[in-house]
């Protein structure tokens, strides 16, 4: 791309054209990637961290100014790494204790051999009989040891995705949703926690949700509209 149409190009993105971000956001992301890489082993999923990045490059975006006399990338650059080095300073990563590491290891292997010698889901009083935990200590195993649940994630029969069911606003919006959400899922109660982690996470129908969950798929769908409530208000 020539110097000109790159200079319009930011200069849209600046203004706020969504899809002048997006085109901006796409032709950078190795730039993005490379800052990245720099914070890999924090305890941090590097789609989070690119998530990070995005979101500093868009506020990198929005107060550059050409009359500042220095290339975009090069004002970009603390930009993007001071999100990340902010969110690992005063957030962090969600923390999982040996205890849950080593209890959903656990899950995850009866599930295997009980899916094996069932031929479907085992249902959580099929596992809390096989491994000894509590129906509440296996939903909240899976949960916290899932990895990040994602916006654009299509969830069972019905190809809705957690984004769609709460909304999307700009490009910094859903970049603070997705980053925000993790934290979201883990305010809700167990239940419903575990019925979005199976839905939107494992891509599962209600009615193997239902069997797994050990409830009626009639009541799973009561679940999964309360729960996607409590996300709406929470990431509000």
């Amino acid at each position: 791309m020539s110097a000109a149409p790159a200079a319009e190009l930011l200069e849209a993105a600046r203004r706020g054209d969504n899809e002048a971000c997006r085109r901006v956001l796409e032709e950078n992301s190795g730039l993005i990637w490379s800052v990245v890489r720099r914070y890999y082993g924090r305890g941090v999923e590097g789609e989070d961290l690119y998530q990070l990045g995005c979101l500093g490059f868009l506020k990198a975006v929005r107060g550059f100014d050409p009359a500042f006399g220095t290339q975009f990338s090069t004002y970009a650059v603390p930009k993007i790494a001071g999100e990340i080095r902010r969110f690992l300073r005063d957030d962090g990563p969600v923390k999982v204790s040996r205890s849950v590491k080593e209890r959903s290891g656990e899950v995850r292997t009866a599930r295997a051999e009980l899916a094996g010698r069932l031929g479907r889901e085992p249902t959580l009083s099929e596992l809390s009989e096989r491994t000894g935990l509590s129906p509440e200590d296996i939903a909240a195993a899976e949960t916290a040891w899932g990895g990040v649940l994602s916006l654009q994630a299509e969830a069972g029969e019905n190809g809705g995705t957690l984004e769609d069911v709460l909304g999307n606003d700009g490009m910094e919006e859903q970049i603070v949703e997705r980053l925000t959400l993790r934290r979201a899922i883990d305010q809700l109660p167990q239940r419903e926690r575990q019925v979005i982690f199976l839905r939107y996470y494992k891509n599962l129908t209600q009615e193997r949700t239902a069997r797994i969950v050990g409830v009626s798929q009639v009541q799973v769908s009561r679940i999964e509209r309360r729960a996607v409530e409590q996300l709406r208000r929470l990431l509000l």
